[in-house]
């Protein structure tokens, strides 16, 4: 059977920086705040004339030339993204036309946080049944569009980012290991953003009431983040016989700095083993974890042979994990 494993990583980051000291100007809160609840003392925010697609272009060229490969070499482009650069079309075909590659499969996919994670094990899928060989998988969100500069639930939490993975075959025993990934929906409004769909189409009066941008239950969702990460992460271990001595590298999504440790203590995860840059960057959601795995990567911190666990939490609820051989 194929093994599919990732031969390329990029990223790309807005320059402007948003600092806590910035936020203090802005919103009820301090530098103190911040860093104690969340680890966060710096996000990125995109210029006004920066998109999504925009920027994944920048990433998705990185992670194509590291590959070696050329756009022209994709069969399939996934773009998980909840801040596309419109409803229609999707923000995967934008990327797709800009990349100058052939007129490939291409399309958006929602999970929040997890987005990335759901888009490396569909294009696993693909590899695997060989229906493609090159897929071109992107975490891309511009969230400071739908934060309320007023809320400092939201606000000071969440930045704009993106990163891209090539995915492709590889010799065994590298590659995907063990994947997983879930959804529950009774969840869905402790994390969301109520109007703009078709349930509350764009009116003055959804613009007025703020309901275009993210509304979130933090506390409520700490608890079943830290529950479900660690769960979905001993299940890949589980089915790859790997235990959390073995790992190399454990990547989760960059949420909130105490979700990280609470989840690293109960897997029982060394704190040198564990990457976290939320300080820099806040929370990208579905850029996260592949901002964090280019880091890695370009760092030296990853190299061949490496045992690596990735997982993520986010609106949906949904939440899986990825464990791979570098």
């Amino acid at each position: 059977m194929i093994s599919a494993g990732i031969l390329g990583t990029g990223s790309a980051l807005p320059e402007k920086v948003i600092t806590n000291r910035d936020l203090e100007k802005m919103v009820d809160t301090s530098d103190q705040w911040i860093t104690e609840r969340t680890g966060i003392k710096e996000r990125r925010q995109a210029a006004p004339g920066e998109t999504t697609s925009h920027l994944s272009v920048k990433a998705a060229r990185k992670a194509l030339s590291m590959a070696g490969l050329s756009a022209k070499d994709l069969d399939l482009i996934i773009c998980s993204t909840i801040s596309p650069d419109m409803p229609l079309p999707s923000t995967a075909a934008f990327i797709q036309h800009k990349l100058g590659a052939r007129a490939c499969c291409s399309f958006d996919l929602a999970a929040a946080c997890s987005g990335f994670l759901f888009g490396l094990t569909v294009a696993e899928q693909f590899i695997r049944t060989g229906k493609a060989k090159y897929v071109l998988v992107v975490g891309a969100e511009l969230l400071s569009r739908y934060l309320d500069y007023t809320d400092r639930a939201t606000c000071v939490i969440f930045g704009d980012g993106v990163a891209a993975g090539i995915v492709g075959p590889v010799e065994p025993p590298s590659g995907i290991l063990a994947a997983e990934m879930h959804t529950d929906g009774q969840f869905a409004e402790h994390l969301y953003i109520p109007a703009g769909g078709a349930t509350t189409p764009a009116s003055i009066k959804s613009v007025e009431s703020g309901g275009h941008y993210i509304k979130m239950r933090g506390n409520e969702l700490f608890k079943v983040a830290v529950r479900s990460l660690e769960d979905v992460s001993r299940r890949v271990m589980a089915q790859a016989k790997v235990c959390p001595e073995q790992l190399n590298l454990f990547i989760p999504h960059q949420a909130n700095q105490r979700i990280t440790d609470a989840v690293r203590e109960r897997l029982g995860v060394s704190p040198e083993k564990v990457y976290s840059n939320i300080s820099r960057v806040g929370n990208t959601s579905s850029a996260s974890i592949p901002i964090c795995l280019d880091e890695c990567v370009r760092g030296g911190r990853i190299k061949k042979g490496d045992l690596i666990l990735m997982s993520a939490f986010g609106a949906g609820v949904t939440w899986g994990a990825v464990l791979m051989r570098w």
